[in-house]
């Protein structure tokens, strides 16, 4: 066997390293990651390092929404949801949380990440910005608590932030645990 195929081999074995590899951040992502970090600075929290595996599930879930959810108060399915639309198992997310393993499921599905990942998300019909999607999780008491270790996530330390914007949508995931490459820097799309 030749290095080279022992090399393609162990790259294609190793999920972590190859999306390390293949996600970038857009303008907005970076900036995204940056003022939560930022932010959790301010109340003297420790920064989050950054994850490609939960941007890739990010990535993902800003393009199915944009692609194949319609906001709408009171709906059914809230944005937590995944349609039918792609590689992976679609899910009908309510209020109720009944289905929220689904969810916490998707890093695994999706990334090959050993972790339960953990979303907030920000919706604005004009285009959603980084400070707007801060400034909305700042006032919304579920996603505050989440973004910054408080009531439920009190004992719990995030290890692991990926996230992701299109168009309407802002998505961030959190994890306990650490890409396999973790503090590696972040890639800029081209």
């Amino acid at each position: 066997m030749s290095f080279t195929l022992i090399f393609f081999l162990i790259f294609r074995l190793t999920p972590d390293v190859a999306l390390i590899e293949q996600v970038c951040l857009n303008e907005d992502e970076k900036l995204l990651f940056d003022v939560i970090n930022a932010y959790r600075e301010t109340l003297e929290l420790k920064s989050i390092p950054y994850s490609a595996s939960l941007s890739k599930v990010a990535q993902a879930h800003v393009r199915d929404l944009a692609a194949n959810y319609t906001f709408k108060r009171g709906a059914k399915c809230n944005p937590h949801s995944w349609s039918k639309q792609g590689e992976w198992s679609s899910c009908c997310y309510t209020s109720d949380h009944k289905k929220a393993k689904c969810m916490w499921d998707k890093p695994r599905e999706i990334a090959g990440f050993d972790s339960n990942g953990y979303e907030i998300l920000s919706y604005s019909s004009d285009g959603v910005t980084p400070g707007e999607a801060l400034i909305g999780w700042q006032n919304s008491r579920g996603h505050h608590e989440l973004m910054i270790n408080a009531a439920t996530w009190e004992k719990v330390t995030w290890n692991g932030m990926g996230v992701g914007i299109y168009k309407e949508w802002a998505v961030v995931w959190f994890a306990e645990k650490s890409d396999a490459e973790a503090g590696k820097s972040i890639q800029l799309c081209q």
